[in-house]
C-alpha cells in the first residue's frame, strides 16, 4: 500500500481534506463518520460501478453502522441533463435526506457533476462527499466545488458552486479503467505542468508513460501534485472571479468541440482538454506570445500520451470554423459578449486574453484544418 497523502483545501470553515491513497475506499467509512450528524447517507453512484465499487462502499458503511441506500446514474455526459437531475432530487427527497446528511457521489465527473447540482439545491443546500473513480475526477472535477448540468446551448452551463466536504481518491480504482480513460484524466494532469508549473510538465515529459501505466509511485505523486496545485488557486480564487480562470486551459477550445461531436464517446472529456490546450499553445505562438517551441513541446508529450493533436483525428474531422466559433461564444468564461481564451506566455506561464478577434481566431482554425463553411 502506499504512503496516504492528504492536501487540503483552505476554505476558512468550509475547509476539506482530499484524501490520496491505495485502499481509501474500503477505509471510507473512517473518513466520513467524523463528518456525519446521523449514522444516514445516500449514495449516487455510476451504474457500471454496481458491480466492482459500489458493494466496497456499500460493505464499509454496513461495517460501521451507517445506514443508507444507493441511486444508480446511467454513465454518459447524457446523464447531466434536468430529467436526471429532477429524477435524482425526488429520490433523494424519498430518502429522507436532511440538510445535515451527506450525500456521496461515486463514479467519474458525471456523477460528481450532477450529484453536487443536486446537494447544491435540495433543500437550498446539502453537504456531499465527493469519490472519485476516473482519473480525471481525482485530479480536477472532484476537486472545487463546480457543479453543474449540460444545456443544449453548451456544456455545464446550468449549476453553482457548492463545496465537498471531503474527497477520496483511492489509487486502486484506477486500475479497472480502460487506457482510454486513463489518458483523458492524464490530460488535465499534464494542464496543471502546462497552466502554471514548468518543473511539473518536465516531470511528466520524464515519467509520463510511468503515470499512464499506474506505476502506483508515478501515479500517486501526480496526482498530489495536481491536487495541490488545483486546491491552492481554488483556495485564492473560489468563483472563478481571476486566477481560477487559468484552470480552463484547453477548455474553451475542447468544449467546442464536444458540443459539435454530441457529447458523445467520439470525444472524451480529457481528450478535448488535450487538443484543446494544442490549440490554446498554437494560437499563443501564431500570435506571437509564445515561443514556437514550447507549443511543440506541449504538443509532442501529448501526442506521446496517445491523446488527439490533429482535428483529422477527431471523429470524420470535418469541422466547420463558423460552427467552432458559434460554440465557443456559448462558453461561461464569455464576458460582455467578449470570448476568453487561456492562452500562453510560455510553458507554465499563461494568463487570460479577452482580446481576440473572431476573424483571427478564425483564420487560425482554418489554418488548423477547419472547413470555410
Amino acid at each position: 500500500m502506499s504512503d496516504q497523502h492528504s492536501v487540503k483545501v483552505e476554505l476558512g470553515d468550509r475547509a476539506y481534506e482530499i484524501i490520496i491513497g491505495s485502499g481509501v475506499l474500503a477505509r471510507a467509512a473512517s473518513y466520513m463518520t467524523p463528518l456525519l450528524s446521523r449514522p444516514k447517507l445516500a449514495i449516487v453512484a455510476d451504474e457500471n460501478l454496481a458491480d466492482s465499487h459500489l458493494p466496497v462502499l456499500r460493505s464499509a458503511l454496513s461495517d460501521a453502522g451507517i445506514e443508507h441506500d444507493s441511486y444508480l446514474v446511467p454513465s454518459g455526459e447524457a446523464s447531466k441533463n434536468f430529467d436526471r437531475l429532477a429524477d435524482l432530487c425526488d429520490w433523494l427527497l424519498g430518502q429522507k435526506i436532511e440538510r445535515n446528511d451527506c450525500i456521496v457521489a461515486l463514479g467519474g465527473g458525471v456523477v460528481g457533476d450532477l450529484t453536487g447540482f443536486a446537494a447544491a439545491i435540495l433543500r437550498r443546500g446539502t453537504r456531499f462527499i465527493q469519490i472519485p473513480t476516473s482519473l480525471l475526477a481525482q485530479v480536477d472535477s472532484s476537486i472545487g466545488g463546480k457543479t453543474a448540468i449540460n444545456a443544449k446551448s453548451g456544456k455545464n452551463l446550468i449549476g453553482a458552486f457548492h463545496q465537498p466536504d471531503l474527497v477520496l481518491a483511492d489509487m486502486d480504482v484506477l486500475k479497472t479503467l480502460p487506457p482510454r480513460e486513463i489518458g483523458a484524466g492524464y490530460a488535465e494532469i499534464v494542464k496543471y505542468g502546462a497552466l502554471g508549473d514548468a518543473d511539473f510538465f518536465a516531470w511528466l515529459e520524464e515519467n509520463g508513460a510511468r503515470v499512464l501505466a499506474l506505476e502506483e509511485d508515478a501515479t500517486v505523486e501526480a496526482v498530489a501534485q495536481s491536487c495541490c496545485a488545483k486546491a491552492a488557486i481554488v483556495a485564492r480564487d473560489e468563483r472563478e472571479t481571476g486566477e481560477r480562470a487559468l484552470l480552463n486551459l484547453g477548455h474553451t477550445f475542447g468544449h467546442a468541440f464536444e458540443a459539435l461531436t454530441g457529447y458523445d464517446n467520439t470525444l472524451l472529456h480529457g481528450e478535448a482538454v488535450a487538443y484543446g490546450m494544442v490549440l490554446a499553445f498554437a494560437f499563443s505562438a501564431a500570435r506571437g506570445d509564445c515561443p514556437s517551441g514550447d507549443a511543440t513541446r506541449v504538443k509532442a508529450h501529448i501526442a506521446a500520451s496517445g491523446l488527439p493533436t490533429e482535428m483529422s483525428a477527431i471523429g470524420d474531422g470535418k469541422f466547420a470554423a463558423d460552427a467552432l466559433i458559434e460554440a465557443m461564444t456559448q462558453d461561461k468564461k464569455v464576458q460582455n459578449g467578449k470570448m476568453r481564451f487561456i492562452l500562453a506566455h510560455g510553458l507554465g506561464d499563461t494568463y487570460i486574453a479577452d482580446n481576440v478577434a473572431p476573424a483571427e481566431l478564425r483564420d487560425f482554425l482554418l489554418a488548423q484544418g477547419a472547413q470555410d463553411a
